[in-house]
C-alpha cells in the first residue's frame, strides 16, 4: 500500500468509527477498533471500484467544496494545535490530509450522479407505501407548550436557589390574574433562550423533557399553567398552550416526508446496484451501503 493509500484508510477510520460508535478510535476497545479498521479497509476497496468507473473520470471537486469540507472536520477539535496533533499522530499532515478529504469528496459525488438517475418517486408511490404501513405514521399525543425557566447559581444574588424560586413564585401570581401575558412574561423574566420567543418549547410528545416537566406538562389540561416545578436546570412554568391527540397522520401531513424518505431510498437501492455492476477487486468485496 502507497504512503497516499495509507493516508486515505487513515481518515476513513476516524469516519468510520464515528459512524459506526460515534467515538473517536482512541476511545474505542481493541475489538471495536478491530471492527472499525476491517470496515474501512472494505470502504477504501468499494471507492477505489468507484474511482476507477467511467463516471468518475469527469468528477472535479471544487476547491470551495474542499475547504467547506475541512472546515468542517476541523470544527470537531477543540482547537488548531488539537487537530495537527492528530494529523501527526495518524501520520499525515495538512496536504496529505486534503489529497485523501478530496478524493472522499469525489466518491461521494459520484455516488450522488448515480443516484441521481433512479426514476422519481411520484404521490401514488408515497400513496401506496403510506396505506400499507399504517403503523408507521401513528403520531403520539403532542402538547405545544410555553415555559418560563428561572436558572439556580449560588454566585449571583438573584440566582440562590431561594432567590429563584421568589422570582418565579411572584411570576406565578401575575399570570394567575393574567394568564394570557405567558408569552410576555416569558419574554421578559425567562432565563432560557426560548425566551426570544416567548418560551414556546414547540409540540413535544411524553419523554422528551426532563421526566419532572414531562410529568407536570401531561398532567394539565388545555391553557392551564403548572405550579413551579424544578428540574436540573431550574426552576419552571409550564402553559399548556395546545394538545394534539395521538392518532394516525393524515396523507397529506406525512406526504413531504414520506417523499423525501421513498426518493432516499430509491437512491441508494439504485447506488447499490450500480456498485453490483462494478468488477470485483477481491473474493471478500462485498457491496455494502457506503458511509
Amino acid at each position: 500500500m502507497t504512503t497516499l493509500e495509507k493516508t486515505d484508510l487513515a481518515v476513513l477510520i476516524p469516519r468510520t468509527a464515528l459512524n459506526l460508535y460515534q467515538k473517536f478510535p482512541t476511545d474505542l476497545p481493541a475489538p471495536e477498533l478491530a471492527t472499525v479498521e476491517n470496515q474501512a479497509r472494505l470502504q477504501y476497496e468499494i471507492e477505489a471500484l468507484v474511482l476507477a468507473s467511467p463516471e468518475a473520470v469527469e468528477v472535479i471537486v471544487p476547491t470551495s467544496q474542499l475547504e467547506m469540507a475541512v472546515a468542517e472536520i476541523q470544527n470537531h477539535y477543540t482547537n488548531e494545535e488539537q487537530f495537527q496533533q492528530d494529523l501527526v499522530n495518524h501520520g499525515m499532515d495538512l496536504e496529505n490530509f486534503r489529497q485523501a478529504l478530496y478524493r472522499q469528496l469525489r466518491v461521494e459525488t459520484v455516488l450522488k450522479r448515480v443516484g441521481a438517475r433512479a426514476e422519481p418517486v411520484n404521490e401514488t408511490d408515497a400513496k401506496i407505501y403510506y396505506y400499507m404501513h399504517p403503523d408507521q405514521f401513528q403520531q403520539p399525543e403532542l402538547r405545544t407548550t410555553r415555559h418560563i425557566l428561572i436558572t439556580i447559581n449560588p454566585e449571583y444574588p438573584e440566582n440562590t436557589r431561594r432567590a429563584a424560586r421568589k422570582r418565579l413564585f411572584n411570576i406565578a401570581i401575575r399570570l394567575r390574574r393574567r394568564p394570557q401575558t405567558f408569552a410576555e412574561q416569558a419574554k421578559k423574566h425567562s432565563e432560557c433562550t426560548t425566551a426570544l420567543e416567548g418560551g414556546l418549547l414547540g409540540a413535544v410528545s411524553r419523554g422528551q423533557l426532563y421526566p419532572e416537566l414531562d410529568e407536570a406538562l401531561f398532567s394539565l389540561q388545555l391553557h392551564e399553567i403548572s405550579k413551579i416545578v424544578e428540574s436540573p436546570l431550574g426552576f419552571h412554568l409550564l402553559l399548556c398552550e395546545e394538545i394534539h391527540p395521538a392518532g394516525l397522520i393524515s396523507f397529506e401531513e406525512a406526504t413531504p416526508d414520506l417523499l423525501a424518505a421513498l426518493q432516499n431510498r430509491r437512491r441508494e437501492f439504485y447506488q447499490n446496484h450500480w456498485l453490483q455492476q462494478l468488477p470485483l477487486v477481491s473474493e471478500n468485496l462485498t457491496t455494502k451501503t457506503l458511509s
